[in-house]
């Protein structure tokens, strides 16, 4: 089954099911993609939540004097750094006191939980911001990162879907049934990690990681694409065509708020390309690295399967991790399987007790041994890349030393929740689907094996 070019230009090569997809579109309307953030304590960010007394969460200290307070971030199309860009220039404080557990989709209604530092709720309720709501809903002995996030439940509605009901329910459930067959859905990081409008992030990436940062910021700033809007791709044209950054400085629309931070810089210093990048928040600097290694992962994961490896079997020379009692992969409990090993991880692998993972490369981070390996190792010399240059010279804080991930993730609770007549699509059907992912995967993954879509900006991911 043939893939759309898109998702082959972000790594993802392959579809992991054999059944046939349902088709239709996702975000036909903002409220057609719903996230809800849950924490390993098993607390929920809910869109819609009644009132609750302030309390200190079960992960938090006693001490209701912590510095740290815990909200629910609610948002509707909004990305999350600039939402928590906007939360702090209302609290008048640094964005870096605000901390997330992880990113959430912005063309989607979405809840999370933040720690706000030294904030009070009497301040929080005072953030009035269009389409984003801050409630204080309790206190926590840190500031809040991944390590507390369980994962996401998503309540989506896939519409224009041309297939009666029991055509539906057939292919889904068919679909299903692929999955579990091979252990879970393959652990692809999805489009939103790259862009779809817009997919460069992972370019920029490698620019950074080749040590070319003047690449690296025209790769952000003037790389145009026939998606966006045609504001800013004659922007971005315009300043490939002419070099000018005081002229690109005046043009780029207001929008494009993170490439007016690097042009302010360059209109002034036109080769202070580490100086400009710089302005950028951290994580969304870090984002670029990061959305390379992801690629380099879809690449390693999408080989293995072309090649009829097993996800829910590891071969000799394959990392395995360990598996938390709450069923997440632990990326630093790791071994490699070996002759004398590999049907006693695969025994484990079977009884939920350990799961295959593949590398997500860094200075530090080495690649498998036996096949495995070997794909990895085509695949950078392919790239011309290696490990060490993950280590960033001229930037060095956005260095990445690598790590495991799971080559696939587990669906929970999933359900159809229902099957009707789409009044916005004459004679077409929509589907509610409703499950939940672990940390670190992504909807969008499961949503195409579901759909298979032939184009996937019609498709709206």
């Amino acid at each position: 089954m043939d893939v759309p070019r898109l998702e082959k230009l972000l790594g993802i090569e392959i579809y992991a099911t054999s059944s046939a997809g349902i088709g239709g579109t996702i975000r036909r309307y903002t409220e057609d993609f719903i996230v809800e953030e849950m924490l390993i304590d098993g607390s929920k960010a809910e869109i819609n939540q009644a009132k609750e007394t302030l309390k200190t969460r079960a992960l938090g200290s006693s001490d209701h004097r912590n510095k740290y307070l815990l909200c629910v971030l609610v948002k509707r199309n909004w990305d999350t750094l600039s939402a928590v860009k906007a939360v702090a220039d209302q609290l008048n404080i640094d964005p870096r006191r605000i901390q997330i557990g992880g990113m959430k989709d912005a063309k989607a209604v979405t809840a999370q939980h933040i720690t706000v530092e030294g904030a009070s709720p009497e301040e929080v309720k005072k953030v009035n911001i269009k389409d984003l709501e801050l409630r204080a809903v309790g206190y926590f002995r840190d500031s809040l990162s991944s390590y507390f996030l369980f994962g996401n439940s998503f309540r989506i509605i896939i519409r224009a879907v041309n297939y009666r009901e029991s055509v539906i329910e057939k292919r889904v459930e068919c679909t299903r049934e692929n999955i579990k067959s091979i252990g879970g859905i393959p652990n692809f990081f999805g489009h939103q990690r790259f862009g779809t409008a817009r997919p460069i992030t992972h370019l920029v990436g490698k620019a950074l990681v080749k040590d070319d940062l003047e690449r690296s910021v025209m790769l952000f700033l003037a790389k145009a694409s026939v998606s966006e809007h045609p504001d800013s791709r004659q922007a971005r044209r315009e300043l490939q065509d002419t070099q000018d950054f005081k002229l690109a400085f005046k043009n780029f629309p207001k929008q494009l708020r993170y490439e007016r931070m690097i042009l302010r810089l360059l209109a002034g210093k036109p080769d202070d390309y580490a100086g400009a990048f710089r302005r950028l928040p951290l994580k969304l600097q870090m984002l670029f690295i990061q959305a390379y290694q992801s690629y380099l992962f879809n690449k390693f994961l999408s080989s293995r399967i072309r090649r009829g490896l097993g996800l829910n079997k590891a071969e000799v020379g394959d990392y395995v991790v360990s598996i938390e009692r709450n069923g997440l992969p632990m990326p630093t409990m790791y071994k490699t399987a070996t002759a004398d090993t590999v049907m006693e991880f695969n025994r484990a692998i079977e009884a939920g007790r350990m799961r295959l993972a593949l590398p997500l490369i860094g200075f530090r981070q080495r690649f498998s041994h036996g096949i495995q390996g070997e794909i990895e190792r085509q695949i950078l010399e392919a790239e011309d890349v290696s490990s060490s240059e993950f280590r960033i010279r001229m930037l060095p804080e956005i260095s990445s030393k690598g790590e495991l991930r799971a080559a696939v993730t587990p669906i929970n609770n999933f359900s159809i929740d229902d099957v009707a007549h789409d009044s916005d699509c004459s004679a077409r059907n929509f589907v509610k689907v409703r499950f939940v992912l672990q940390r670190g995967s992504y909807a969008t993954i499961v949503l195409r094996e579901l759909m298979k879509p032939r184009n996937i900006l019609e498709a709206g991911y």
